[in-house]
């Protein structure tokens, strides 16, 4: 077994053609992790790169990129989405990337640092790492305080009681530091409003992968209660609030 086939926690497969669909990041969260490089173009390692969807906002804003993903419809997507850009595509996972050390001024996660091992992922984020390079994770969270998101989050554990959010609800803080390789992360947090038709935010919800491993075979059905819910609304678009919330950390100076 290969180190990619070894480490591929998620299968995206059948969720790839819907990940577009879901929110983006809040811009200035993202404006905030170029900045951190410090330099106008940085060279950034984008890794867990899906379709695209934190590349692309890395690429608007000047830099160079290697992304870096192990599934080949999602990478597919990935590649259709950046023709044009500063970008090159790589297979590989976060533990093993494939990419030549002392690199990067940047190494990124944009919703994938927990689908790794991320001890191991921060020792290769390190490899790749240029000297007092910087590493950045990140994630859309749900606002629960909105009415809708509350009310889907009670369609879901009505089927499944026990569902989690599991690592990506973390702090990612203590991972970071027990690896001793980073300094102490700094913790990013922005609200970003989504304005999406229906249509695309229920099309959203068929690329959750924490939601379709957790429902297993009730997945379609729970996806049907959403999906009667958003209709019960009566409208043809969404304001749905989420907040933007990462990690960022600069790499020790090498021994």
């Amino acid at each position: 077994m290969s180190a990619i086939e070894q480490h591929v926690k998620w299968d995206y497969t059948d969720l790839a053609a819907t990940y577009t669909q879901r929110p983006a990041y809040a811009p200035r969260a993202i404006d905030q992790i170029v900045a951190t490089a410090g330099k106008p173009t940085p060279r950034v390692a984008d890794i867990g790169a899906g379709n695209a969807h934190l590349t692309v906002d890395l690429l608007a804003r000047g830099c160079v990129v290697d992304a870096v993903e192990p599934n080949d419809a999602m990478r597919t997507i990935g590649i259709e989405r950046t023709q044009g850009g500063t970008v090159t595509w790589h297979v590989g996972v976060g533990e093993d990337t494939g990419l030549r050390p002392d690199t990067y001024d940047l190494v990124t996660f944009g919703s994938s640092f927990a689908t790794t091992d991320r001890a191991l992922a921060l020792q290769e984020t390190a490899r790749i790492l240029r000297d007092r390079g910087w590493f950045t994770c990140i994630w859309n969270h749900r606002d629960l305080d909105d009415p809708i998101q509350s009310e889907v989050e009670n369609i879901i554990r009505r089927r499944i009681p026990e569902y989690g959010y599991g690592v990506r609800r973390e702090d990612q803080a203590p991972v970071i530091k027990e690896s001793g390789l980073f300094e102490d992360p700094a913790v990013l947090r922005e609200p970003v409003l989504h304005r999406v038709s229906v249509d695309d935010w229920l099309a959203a919800w068929r690329s959750h992968g924490i939601l379709q491993s957790q429902a297993g075979d009730q997945f379609p059905a729970v996806l049907e209660d959403i999906d009667a819910y958003v209709g019960s609304l009566d409208v043809h678009e969404l304001e749905i609030p989420y907040v933007t919330v990462g990690w960022i950390a600069q790499l020790r100076p090498r021994q």
